[in-house]
């Protein structure tokens, strides 16, 4: 191995322990992010050692609990088992932060693997093969194969939403959800979130096939696949679903707590309803992207709701 490449490995591990920690801070968030982005053998180079230390997680807990239990007769009861379970969590919980940062503090090893995706609050254009673009919504995820046969475009959308337009003379294929939406000359939106795959058809005509069935969209019709199946096609406010490429949020009469859930993909921490029947709330709003924190007056004055600000962008909200 060279000097240069054991350097790198060296400070992907330290970066794995460093964000395992339980201490890292927004700084360390920032710069572990420059640090990915120097190139791909960075972001590679942290993969591999995520993977090495989960496969340590196992081992590291059984040296604690020995030692753990070889300290009881000198330690009370109380400490000791307050320290081998600290212990035995820190050791288990790497998988769990790489895959799921806090508060979308630094890339996911899922992230780190995609050939293209968007932090929280980001938004992103990338030009395919001929006559074909693709918007990228916030902490979005995609794979761009080669063209196939006939040189048709296709994308797989590992999660996230994506806007696609394709030239007349173009066929596009997406891949999401373990389903598949193709068109040729056409313009439709797709969101892969919580399992299920959203699909908005804006222009054309497009199809959409998942185990076996497939269905057909007109411009201005829209479905969801998921375990259940395909649902059926349905009329749906085109505008509404394209305002996230205006940098809006829009809302027909939706439950606040889906209002609060969308709002916290775009923006780093977390909105916090501690209350059911306020989340029930019923909400009609225009929310802009760059005005975000205009939710929580929103929330306070509109619905009455108690506000208490933590650090890292966490805002919790009850009944006053």
């Amino acid at each position: 191995m060279s000097n240069a490449a054991e350097l790198l490995q060296r400070e992907a591990q330290a970066w794995v322990v460093r964000l395992d920690s339980g201490g890292a801070t927004a700084d360390d968030a920032r710069a572990f992010r420059a640090w990915c982005a120097q190139s791909r053998e960075h972001a590679n180079a942290f993969t591999q050692a995520r993977g090495v230390w989960q496969q340590m997680s196992p081992a590291a807990r059984q040296l604690m609990q020995g030692d753990a239990r070889r300290r009881a007769s000198r330690r009370p009861l109380a400490s000791t088992g307050r320290r081998a379970f600290l212990g035995g969590a820190v050791a288990a919980s790497v998988a769990y932060l790489a895959w799921r940062p806090p508060l979308g503090w630094w890339p996911s090893v899922g992230e780190l693997a995609a050939d293209y995706h968007t932090a929280t609050g980001e938004q992103r254009t990338l030009a395919l093969a001929d006559g074909v673009q693709l918007q990228l919504n916030t902490q979005t995820r995609v794979n761009v194969p080669a063209p196939g046969a006939g040189r048709e475009a296709a994308v797989e959308l590992l999660q996230g939403e994506a806007q696609i337009a394709a030239a007349a003379s173009q066929r596009v294929i997406v891949r999401a959800g373990g389903g598949e939406v193709a068109g040729q000359g056409a313009s439709f939106n797709v969101r892969h979130t919580d399992g299920t795959v959203c699909v908005t058809c804006l222009r054309g005509r497009i199809t959409v096939a998942r185990a076996g069935r497939d269905a057909t969209l007109e411009s201005g019709q829209q479905l969801v696949y998921g375990e259940r199946g395909i649902s059926a096609a349905q009329p749906v406010d085109a505008t509404a679903v394209m305002a996230w490429r205006r940098r809006l949020l829009v809302f027909h009469q939706v439950p606040l707590g889906e209002v609060v859930a969308e709002v916290n993909r775009y923006r780093t921490g977390r909105l916090i309803l501690g209350n059911e029947a306020l989340a029930q709330t019923r909400v009609q709003a225009s929310i802009s992207l760059d005005r975000l924190d205009d939710v929580v007056a929103l929330i306070r004055d509109v619905y009455g709701a108690s506000v208490t600000r933590l650090p890292g962008g966490i805002v919790l909200f009850g009944m006053a």
